[in-house]
């Protein structure tokens, strides 16, 4: 499967003395005002409105109210987002939705994947404490740091966009790239929106705890990139970047060849992180003859290095550890938000709900809704091949 390039921005990192890294989330802000618990659903139709309707029967079952709600739908799904928040605005009350279309969605106990299917998730947050948004300039709120829930367009630059949002609202961005591989690339924001960022403010008196899921293994030390030659990699650490790949597949213990040279990436640090934080990239091609290596991203000579695997076992172990440290932040979510890469879920766990399964073995009875993304966002920091997660 083809993934579009998702793009970092590391570099021009947007720092302030309240602004959390990437890998731990937001500080959580004010004491939490009182919320009614999220409901969650999902529903698996190849119609729009039906689905839909289950939905709305589904999350009946589980409460009434709510001031917001969250909608996801797979690109398999005929007929895009309109129908959908039509249906569930008409039948469950709330006017206000936000969300965007997936490879796969996931909603309460599920997900599912290349199926039409839709996921929903109703809150009740105070009024005065969101805001939706249709356009990069959105205002944050006054007095205190707030949490942006973005959803992008793929099908124009959105970087510099992305980091005006940032900018221009003082909050600390999550969220991801809308995934389709049809001509539905809907994005909602009350209606469907039109402009290449749209999503959800939240304000102060609303907690979120964030979380990334990285998923890969080192197979050798970092490095520091010494020269670039017509965008290739031409030394690490004095030495060709081939040759520094074969030494550290020299300690791989896998045995089959294929399967490793399948799973390899590079991780590149973050250079303003304490943490440890890193995004991965495809590795484009090597040049056997020169030894140099193309990857899915700039780079400069001075930048660090580290060569990888993405795995199953690895993945797997990181997400569970993820999720058990977001869950001991805030032990008193009332929702969760989960944005996974498209290339994760079935592509990469025996099954889409085994990721969830990982998740809610941390989180208990805590209801979730996501989609699997073309690029997930936390942060300052467009990712790649990761999981984000936010406890609401």
């Amino acid at each position: 499967m083809q993934r579009m390039r998702a793009i970092g921005f590391a570099r021009r990192p947007r720092k302030t003395a309240l602004t959390p890294s990437p890998s731990e989330g937001p500080m959580e802000s004010a004491p939490h005002m009182a919320t009614d618990r999220f409901r969650a659903a999902l529903a698996v139709d190849d119609d729009p409105a039906r689905a839909a309707a289950r939905l709305a029967e589904d999350l009946a079952a589980q409460g009434e109210g709510g001031s917001i709600g969250f909608v996801y739908a797979t690109d398999r799904l005929e007929g895009g987002l309109a129908p959908v928040i039509a249906t569930l605005a008409q039948r469950t009350g709330v006017a206000r939705w936000v969300g965007t279309i997936g490879f796969g969605v996931i909603g309460g106990e599920k997900a599912v994947f290349d199926r039409p299917a839709v996921a929903a998730m109703i809150a009740t947050w105070p009024e005065d404490q969101f805001k939706l948004f249709d356009r990069e300039d959105a205002q944050g709120f006054a007095g205190g740091l707030a949490t942006a829930i973005v959803h992008v367009d793929p099908r124009q630059p959105y970087e510099d966009s992305l980091l005006r949002l940032a900018e221009s609202s003082g909050a600390y961005l999550l969220g991801g790239v809308t995934a389709s591989r049809t001509r539905s690339f809907d994005r909602v924001a009350g209606g469907v929106a039109e402009g290449g960022l749209s999503g959800l403010l939240l304000g102060p008196g609303i907690e979120a705890a964030v979380g990334v899921s990285q998923g890969c293994s080192a197979l050798g030390p970092v490095r520091t990139i010494e020269s670039v030659e017509n965008g290739l990699i031409a030394k690490l650490d004095g030495e060709t970047p081939l040759h520094a790949l074969l030494e550290d597949l020299s300690h791989s213990q896998e045995t089959d060849a294929r399967k490793l040279l399948l799973s390899l990436h590079v991780g590149l640090p973050a250079s303003n992180s304490d943490t440890g934080d890193y995004v991965v990239r495809n590795i484009l091609g090597i040049d056997a003859e020169s030894g140099r290596i193309g990857i899915a991203e700039h780079v400069e000579p001075g930048q660090k290095l580290f060569f990888c695997r993405r795995d199953r076992t690895a993945a797997a172990k990181d997400l569970s550890a993820m999720a058990h440290r977001l869950r001991k932040r805030k032990p008193a979510a009332r929702g969760a938000l989960y944005v996974s890469c498209c290339a994760r879920g079935p592509n990469l766990f025996d099954s889409a709900d085994e990721e969830v399964d990982l998740i809610r073995s941390a989180l208990g009875e805590v209801p979730l809704v996501g989609f699997y993304a073309n690029g997930e966002i936390a942060g300052d920091r467009i990712y790649g091949y990761t999981g984000v997660l936010a406890l609401f």
